[in-house]
């Protein structure tokens, strides 16, 4: 199971906290980084359990879950632009009349009229969560789908693939094994999105590349590696610096 995987199957405590336990280690829901059980942490002249430095690692690279998470794609959070807006000033801890000075608009009531807005959309929520663990219960002909991955862009229908449909994408495109090279890219795009999501595992989470290292590792997979490297970039499983001198996996 991936990361991915194991964002979106945890629980909303997990969620909230993001980390979550396992037999030997604890693993970061963010970005997949592990503490091992047993292991002393040092860092600042201070020592930490696993679980501890679990917990500094998550304020040190995200500054807090509630950040990450604000700046995941709209289609994953379901949150317009102004309630984003709205949600990250309210998490800073400003008033009613502060945010109304610093979006510009309405009063002080408008805010609360879009704070009543934020917790109706919580409850209903709340309700659809409910009504999806039942129906979990009961739908025994559900297809199983592919995970979508946290950095995942311009998220629509392409993204529709089962379980199913991957396997037999791979098999397709992938003659000799998925680590073996591509035998032709897709012009669809859901097509493109399965090939490109097993390519993506070929780098390391924890790793940073340059252009060079990441040119050698595609061109084992396809002829057209910069067009490889561009959709990788465009699909959001990889993420470069705006200069190109470093690359790094996303997902």
């Amino acid at each position: 199971m991936d990361i991915s995987e194991r964002f979106w199957n945890a629980s909303l405590e997990e969620m909230k906290r993001g980390y979550i336990e396992e037999s030997e280690h604890f693993l970061c829901l963010l970005c997949g980084k592990q503490t091992e059980k047993g292991i002393i942490y040092p860092d600042d002249d201070m020592l930490y359990d696993a679980q501890r430095y679990m917990r500094r690692h998550i304020e040190h690279a995200h500054q807090s879950v509630f950040d990450y998470l604000i700046q995941l794609d709209k289609k994953l959070t379901g949150l317009t632009e102004h309630q984003n807006s709205l949600l990250r000033l309210f998490y800073q801890g400003k008033s009613d009349k502060d945010v109304q000075q610093e979006l510009g608009i309405g009063s002080a009531s408008t805010i609360r009229n879009h704070r009543f807005v934020l917790k109706e959309k919580e409850r209903q929520s709340k309700v659809f969560l409910a009504m999806m663990e039942l129906l979990r219960e009961k739908d025994k002909h559900a297809p199983a789908f592919v995970e979508l991955h946290k950095t995942a862009r311009m998220v629509d229908e392409r993204y529709n693939v089962t379980l199913e449909e991957n396997e037999k994408l791979l098999k397709k495109y992938f003659p000799e094994g998925t680590d073996g090279p591509l035998a032709a890219f897709p012009l669809k795009q859901k097509q493109k999105l399965v090939v490109l999501r097993e390519i993506a595992k070929r780098f390391d989470r924890d790793a940073t590349y340059t252009e060079k290292d990441v040119n050698e590792i595609l061109k084992d997979v396809y002829e057209d590696h910069v067009t490889i490297r561009r959709y990788l970039i465009e699909y959001g499983f990889l993420d470069r610096k705006a200069d190109g001198s470093m690359y790094w996996r996303t997902e």
